[in-house]
Order: C-alpha cells, then structure tokens, then sequence
C-alpha cells in the first residue's frame, strides 16, 4: 500500500512538473522572440527649434474712461423753456443747450440796474456838493457804499441769469436725453451726458511685483471684442502711487488716441503692456514640452545611421528643458536644446528615449502667438 502511495505521487509530480517546465519554456521563448522582434517606429511631428523675437509683455484686463465726461445739470431749479440739442450730437465747448424761463429773473436784473443807476447819479450829485463843503464825508461815504452794494447786487442778478443758461462745458459728445421743454427740473437733475472721445483713458491693474518694470510713457496696446483684430495703441500717462492693500494690485492709466471715436467710456478691453527690449528666444509649440512633476521634458529626433533601405533610421532622444514665457500657442525654450535641433511636437505618449520614430509633418500642432477664438 505504501509503495502504490509512492508511486503514484511520483507519478503525479512528474505530470506537474511536465506542465510546468512546459509553460516556462514557453514564456521563455516568446520572451527570446519578442526580445529579438525590433519595435515598430512611433509617427510622429517634429519641427526644427528656431530663434524668434519676443516682446516681453504683461497682459490685465482694463476698463475704458473718459479723459473728459459729465453728466450736464442745473445749478438751479427752473422751467425748461427750450433745448437747444439733439441728443447724440457732437457739440463745441460753451455751445447753449438748455435755456431755463429766466422771465422774472430778468425783469428783477432791469430794476436792480435802475437802482444802481440811480445810486450811482446820487454819489455824483453828492461827491459835487462834498467839493464845495455842502455836505458832511460820512454822507458821501453812505452814497459809496450804496452804489456798491447796488452793483454787487446787480452782478448777483447777472450770474442769476447766466444760469438759466446752460452751456457745453467742453467738446464732446452728447448722449440721450428725456429732458423735454416744460419739464421742472431741480438743481443736480441730470440733463444729459457728455464724453470728449477724442482721446480716451485705460485704466487697468497689475500686481505689485510687476511694478518695477512699468514706467510712464511705455506703450500700450489695447484690443476690444468689439472691433475683432483692431489695435489701439497708447502710452502709461499715470501710475497710482497706492498699491490695494486688499489685492496686492496697482492701477494704471494709459491714454489712447481716438480720433474715429471707436472706443467709448465704460467699454471693456485687454491690454499689453510692452515691457522691456525685444528679446530673442527659441520657440516652439506648448504641445512639444511634456510637464511633469520632476521637470520638464521633450524629445529630440537624431539620426542614428541608414536602414536597410538606405533610409536615415531616426530616434528620439529625452532631454530635460527649462521653459520660459509663454505666448498663445508658443512657449520659450530658456535651456536643454539649441537651434536646428529637431524636436518632437505630438506623439511623445508612445515614446521612450530610443525610440524609432517616423515624422510626418502633415497636420502640424497650432503654433500661433497671438490665437483668437473662433465660432463654428
């Protein structure tokens, strides 16, 4: 009985062993044959690393004012008798555009120069009489002291006038008004609008560590959603000597020309700021650098002999960069490659330092510094 034991776990262990041996020769082979099976080359784009000019720039977000604008109103209360505009005219500085009823306050100007006429003709009288002693110095000094406050009087009146007159404080152009003839307005009650848009400012913010590289007169190149590809240019005419204690950010103005009257007060728009030299760097699409936590990475295509086919064999070589700023679709190479190298733009997922690699070059990665969107 135990020699039928014996056997049979021989037995049975030489059939486990069988199959054992048998699976991890097979492993081992299929290994040796996939070890011995070159890789298929990876396709790839790859474009060669160039020199191009960068404008260091600082990119905010501003909001458009008016060098000059005001809501126009009365000093004081009246009844609208005319107007003398329509609303979105373009006006000149001291141009009449409201008349108040001045009726009353006109006829109460005829009396007071009445009176002062009158009181001017009595110190005529009295400084005659004063030459031959008829009368006393205090009684001419009481004429004196009539006729001016006579005249004073009327002066007062005369800007009393003056103000049911109202008048373009400067050129501009007018917006809408609801303001009708009849209509009691109160002093402050708004008019209408007035912009000067000749010229117009940009007020935008920047945070503080940037505070160095702004000065006046720097240009300034502001664009609008409304005019798409439009440039406006202007210069910083003001830097606020504050920095926002809150957000850490300081404001900026710069003034723009607006001779066609584009741009409005109140509109939004995106600025660059031209700060510094135009510098020179080696530029390549932001699809060519691979961003990982330990650095940043990209692939090199070298040759590495011909083929059997008398083809230049290509492989892509991992070498880490030091990126600099970025513009659009474009990212500066500060360090890890040199010009003319040929760098690998999509497909770096299937590669590994070695790899073969096919380049085919007929849908190219966008590479554009200056993208806009675009609705399909």
């Amino acid at each position: 009985m135990a020699r039928r034991m014996v056997i049979m776990v021989a037995v049975v262990g030489l059939l486990f062993g069988g199959i054992f041996g048998y699976y991890a020769f097979k492993a081992h082979m299929l290994k040796k044959y996939l070890a011995g099976m070159p890789m298929p080359p990876v396709t790839v784009t790859a474009i060669k690393a160039e020199l191009h000019e960068w404008q260091p720039q600082l990119k905010a977000v501003g909001s458009l004012r008016a060098v000059r604008g005001v809501d126009v109103t009365s000093e004081i209360s009246g009844l609208v008798r005319t107007l003398h505009f329509k609303s979105g005219d373009d006006v000149k500085a001291g141009r009449v555009l409201v008349q108040l009823n001045a009726d009353s306050d006109i006829a109460q100007l005829r009396s007071l120069e009445a009176a002062a006429d009158l009181a001017g003709t009595v110190y005529t009288r009295d400084q005659q009489q004063f030459d031959v002693q008829a009368i006393s110095r205090a009684a001419l000094d009481a004429d004196i002291a009539d006729l001016k406050s006579k005249r004073a009087q009327v002066a007062q009146q005369v800007a009393l006038v003056d103000k049911k007159t109202i008048r373009a404080p400067f050129a501009g152009r007018l917006g809408i008004s609801t303001v009708n003839p009849g209509q009691y307005i109160n002093p402050g009650d708004k008019i209408v609008t007035l912009q000067s848009l000749d010229s117009i400012y940009c007020d935008f913010l920047l945070p503080q560590q940037e505070l160095s590289r702004i000065s006046l007169g720097q240009k300034v190149i502001v664009t609008s959603d409304t005019y798409p590809g439009r440039r406006f240019d202007g210069r910083i005419t003001a830097i606020n000597p504050q920095v926002d204690a809150a957000t850490r950010n300081f404001q900026a103005e710069a003034t723009l020309a607006n001779p066609k009257h584009k741009l409005l007060p109140g509109m939004y728009a995106s600025v660059e700021v031209q700060a510094g030299s135009v510098e020179r760097h080696l530029t390549m699409p932001q699809t060519a650098v691979t961003y990982n936590p330990y650095g940043e990475t990209v692939y090199i295509v070298e040759e590495k002999g011909k083929g059997p086919d008398g083809q230049p064999v290509l492989t892509a070589r991992q070498t880490f960069v030091t990126i600099g700023p970025a513009r659009g679709d474009q990212v500066a190479i500060l360090k890890g490659i040199k010009e003319g190298d040929l760098v690998v733009t999509s497909g770096q997922l299937k590669l590994k330092s070695g790899s073969h690699v096919i380049i085919n070059n007929q849908v190219q990665p966008l590479s554009d510094a200056a993208p806009s969107p675009v609705d399909h």
